[in-house]
């Protein structure tokens, strides 16, 4: 840290906003509607009207973006409301495929949406900190860009909304996302990696069809898919470092409609996950030598698609660090627990320094994780999400300036 900087953040000193009642409610309403993935239309307008509702500008999206919302807040500090820095805050916006089974009374009312991801807790959290930043613009100087993001869950959003020039007024934007193995009250952010890198992938059988009691007939690819899916298995045992994080799921298997047909067709997709660029490089060699080695060996084609959707989300070194040391004015600062989930967000530190944050939002022993229909995240994680944010603006804007 250079001494003017050193100066800014001995002289900054955090706030502590305390819980707005009417945040609940918002929570509960949106957490009652979700939306999927490039579809969040209502969503959209509920979030929008409530910026108006609290005097921020909300500005024309951008092409090729057609959900989501973009705010600005002018700070008034420095005696012009267009001058000094931009800080970006994101959340993002939309539900999951997934049939809610909580039994709460703020349940989803839109059957086979959920927010089974907490995405309801991001957005509540960055209104809250989008309503108290521009109630209180003479406390900074520059702009903050309230970003609501689509299509997290897709992977698809943040690069939508870098392509459509969101990012490229920014200095630095921050992130959140509420994890359940964290109390309420607890916050993790710092310098080590939070999230990890993902893989899509997808292989595809060709062969040559037959009838069931004719096999010798065919090249059928049903022995060959088992083949490959035990022995992809080993790839991480055998070739990834043991003190190295990485995970192979196959997830969907599929071919065959009758049970009397060999069919022509067969495959299966899943995903790989990992913190190091070198372990997904290793994997996705082995990957391919696998599979193609076996596909011959059955006399058979294999087509692999192999789509990195995100890279490890790591946080910028120096504005984590700086973070991360004013979360003690209002929640309790825990260490970083990596998680093998994604998060597009990442894609944002390819353009400009990004900071991101856990937010607690459970905490009990054995509580259900995101993405499952009984995921439960507890109203006690709005406010230190909302502090997360509004102070993260006040303290880039100051350190940048």
């Amino acid at each position: 840290m250079t001494t003017a900087s050193a100066q800014s953040a001995a002289s900054f000193t955090p706030v502590r906003i305390p819980l707005d009642p009417e945040l609940v409610e918002i929570r509960h309403y949106l957490h009652a509607h979700p939306e999927r993935s490039f579809k969040e239309f209502e969503t959209s307008k509920y979030l929008a009207a409530q910026l108006r509702d609290h005097g921020v500008e909300v500005t024309d999206l951008p092409k090729p973006l057609e959900t989501g919302v973009i705010g600005l807040i002018h700070g008034t500090a420095n005696g012009s409301d267009a001058k000094g820095p931009r800080v970006g805050l994101r959340a993002d916006i939309d539900g999951l495929p997934v049939r809610e089974e909580t039994g709460l009374p703020y349940a989803s009312v839109n059957d086979g949406v959920m927010h089974a991801c907490g995405h309801d807790f991001h957005m509540t959290g960055l209104l809250g900190a989008a309503f108290w930043l521009a109630a209180h613009r003479d406390r900074f100087a520059g702009t903050v860009k309230i970003v609501f993001q689509p299509a997290e869950e897709l992977g698809e959003g943040a690069r939508r909304c870098i392509e459509a020039g969101v990012a490229d007024d920014l200095d630095a934007i921050v992130g959140t996302h509420n994890n359940p193995n964290y109390a309420p009250g607890e916050v993790a952010v710092g310098v080590e990696p939070m999230m990890a890198g993902c893989v899509k992938f997808r292989v595809t059988l060709h062969a040559t069809g037959t009838h069931a009691g004719y096999p010798h007939k065919g090249t059928g690819p049903i022995e060959a898919l088992a083949s490959m899916i035990l022995s992809l298995q080993t790839i991480v045992s055998r070739n990834i470092s043991p003190f190295h994080a990485v995970v192979l799921s196959i997830t969907e298997v599929h071919g065959g409609d009758v049970w009397n047909v060999v069919p022509a067709e067969a495959g299966f997709q899943g995903t790989v996950r990992f913190f190091d660029r070198a372990d997904q490089e290793i994997v996705q060699r082995r990957f391919r030598d696998e599979v193609e080695s076996t596909a011959r060996a059955y006399g058979i084609n294999a087509d692999i698609d192999w789509n990195v959707l995100q890279q490890p989300l790591v946080g910028d070194p120096k504005l984590s660090q700086i973070l991360a040391d004013d979360v003690h004015a209002y929640a309790k600062l825990r260490p970083i627990r990596p998680s093998m989930a994604g998060e597009d967000f990442e894609e944002f530190s390819n353009r400009i320094p990004v900071a991101f944050a856990f937010i607690g939002s459970n905490g009990e022993p054995g509580c259900p994780d995101w993405h499952s229909p009984n995921f439960i995240g507890l109203d006690g994680a709005i406010e230190p999400a909302v502090n997360f944010y509004a102070n993260a603006a006040l303290r880039l804007l100051s350190e940048l300036a």
